[in-house]
């Protein structure tokens, strides 16, 4: 069960941000004997892997703290998260080995499923509430919620391998948060178009 909840909690943090689980998976790997990833995925400890990923995660920090860039930036992503969420899942459950469980062992696609799903479910939601919060901030809120995101991404991907128990109460604050964001933009709206014309 704690396999499940590491590839989990990785899968859902790369839906924010792919390449700060998948830098923090290929770091532990490399430079501590927490994590050994087993042989297919052992390129993940490559030093020009993690040159690659490093590269790329910072150009993410930074187009995605610019309004309008942040949309094109998320079309993109959308192939990558859900593929990142996919190999942080299979590659993790299948090194911690945890459940000791012979059918996941049989059926490893099935990581790799898990991981793509929960991946495209986080990464359609911020992609959906991006164009909101730049619309309803003019653009100045979407730095602050990109740094929110890059921050809760980290948080959740620490989580998932030091302390997987807590990626339960990580997914819940997240759905939480996403609940009242909804709600706020919702009210927001409702509150818009209640105006009488006249007074618009």
């Amino acid at each position: 069960m704690l396999a499940s909840l590491t590839g989990l909690g990785l899968a859902a943090a790369a839906g924010l941000n792919a390449y700060i689980p998948l830098l923090l998976v290929g770091l532990v790997g490399r430079y501590s004997s927490f994590l050994n990833l087993p042989e297919p995925y052992a390129w993940l400890e490559n030093g020009w892997v993690l040159a690659g990923v490093s590269v790329l995660l910072l150009a993410e920090l930074v187009l995605d703290k610019v309004a309008v860039v942040d949309h094109v930036n998320d079309a993109i992503q959308t192939v990558i998260r859900p593929t990142v969420g996919g190999v942080t899942f299979a590659a993790t459950a299948a090194a911690e080995q945890l459940d000791k469980s012979t059918w996941m062992a049989e059926h490893a696609w099935v990581g790799w499923v898990a991981g793509i799903l929960v991946a495209a479910i986080v990464h359609a939601g911020k992609a959906t509430a991006r164009p909101v919060v730049n619309t309803t901030t003019v653009g100045l809120g979407t730095p602050i919620v990109s740094a929110a995101e890059d921050a809760t991404s980290l948080s959740l991907s620490l989580v998932a391998l030091f302390a997987p128990v807590l990626v339960v109460v990580g997914l819940v604050l997240m759905g939480l948060a996403a609940f009242l964001v909804i709600r706020r933009v919702r009210e927001r709206r409702r509150r818009r178009y209640a105006t009488p014309a006249g007074y618009a």
